[in-house]
């Protein structure tokens, strides 16, 4: 019986270090998303994204109705790469709550978005992400903005 209980203890502990790790490879795949972007380095980004990529992003139109609006990701990559020299942004991710089930991921992260040390605005992005055996990659995000709300 003893040697039973080990044998669970040993099989749960694995699993979990497993889990743990695919977790970090997630995590990992977003920070380099963003190392990319801040750095405006497109291809940087691109090792991370699916060539499929759908970005769409849900927020207020400018009579304040809630829209979702879809990006095209060649297009979000030329914006961020004309992006002057001099002016510094940056978004600071604030948590990360990640699921995986199989190839398949979900990264949701709280985030501030700053412009040249203000605060522009805020709010949460959700990375869908795929493992095809060479790693994980975006295949999905959605994300909210807003001005109100944020700490």
């Amino acid at each position: 019986m003893k040697k039973v209980l080990i044998f669970l203890l040993i099989l749960c502990s694995t699993s979990l270090s497993a889990q743990n790790d695919e977790k970090a490879a997630v995590q990992k795949a977003v920070e380099d998303f963003f190392e990319g972007f801040h750095a405006q380095d497109s291809l940087k980004m691109l090792t991370v994204m699916a060539p499929t990529l759908v970005m769409q992003r849900i927020g207020p139109d400018k009579d304040g109705n809630t829209v979702l609006r879809t990006d095209d990701y060649h297009q979000f990559l030329r914006n961020i790469v004309g992006i002057p020299k001099d002016r510094n942004f940056q978004e600071k991710i604030k948590s990360y709550s990640i699921q995986i089930d199989g190839p398949m991921a979900n990264a949701w992260t709280e985030y501030e978005f700053w412009i040249d040390g203000k605060m522009s605005h805020c709010g949460v992005n959700s990375f869908q992400l795929m493992n095809d055996g060479s790693g994980w990659k975006m295949v999905y995000l959605v994300d909210t903005h807003r001005k109100e709300g944020c700490q």
